[in-house]
């Protein structure tokens, strides 16, 4: 049976009384070719350069950190990879981010998905996702756009 979903308030909320709360999206354009733009959401160096140090490859199935400062390390696990236009990875045990590029007249259009938002989880640092969600969806907004100055410049 297909679940129906209502969104309310920010939430959704399905048949089965499972609730989530929406991705965060986050897109930009970036004034250079695809192959430039890949090459930095989907290599350590450009990652390190535009988010933060890791030990990222390309690998389908590679287990690699995320190094986020005060929250510690974070365990990531390469999900899917489709060069140059799509990379998704989990994100500790409740995440998942996605990268999409698209290119069009020598420029791109990124836009990064990060899922797996439940109010009724905390992190793995205590914190309801809901809380997080808020300041992430923000920080986010910074993070791409420093992206597409790295990228782009």
């Amino acid at each position: 049976m297909d679940e129906d979903i209502i969104r309310l308030e920010g939430v959704c909320k399905m048949e089965n009384n499972a609730r989530t709360l929406p991705p965060i999206r986050q897109s930009v354009l970036i004034h250079a070719p695809i192959r430039k733009v890949w090459d930095a959401v989907a290599t350590s160096e450009g990652i390190a350069a535009w988010f933060m140090p890791n030990t990222f490859r390309p690998e389908l199935g590679y287990e690699f950190v995320l190094h986020a400062g005060p929250f510690g390390d974070s365990p990531c696990k390469v999900t899917e990879l489709d060069p140059p236009k799509r990379l998704s990875f989990t994100w500790g045990k409740d995440w998942t981010v996605t990268f999409e590029l698209a290119e069009s007249d020598g420029k791109t259009e990124f836009t990064l998905i990060h899922a797996g938002w439940d109010p009724d989880k905390v992190t793995e640092f205590g914190e309801s996702h809901t809380v997080v969600r808020e300041r992430m969806n923000g920080g986010w907004v910074g993070i791409v756009q420093k992206l597409a100055s790295y990228a782009g410049g």
